[in-house]
């Protein structure tokens, strides 16, 4: 995933993690919880919030963003 492209996220979709899956192989998938931050004078900054299951809450942001993509995972 680019910076571009997380930037058009929007609340509700789907990204998937690229290395972590779940107990039957599948992925892992996390919805986006809101909208992306982004910086006027960082452009290449952005701060997604993600949500995973019930409990689990994170972002994503340029340190992490090449270990998820978009669409129906691997």
């Amino acid at each position: 995933m680019t910076i571009e492209q997380a930037k058009q996220l929007s609340y509700g979709d789907m990204v998937h993690h690229r290395t972590a899956t779940n107990a039957d192989g599948t992925p892992q998938r996390f919805r986006v919880n809101g909208q992306p931050k982004t910086w006027k004078r960082s452009p290449n900054r952005v701060r997604v919030p993600l949500k995973r299951g019930m409990w689990e809450y994170g972002y994503l942001d340029e340190y992490n963003i090449n270990g998820f993509e978009l669409g129906d995972g691997l």
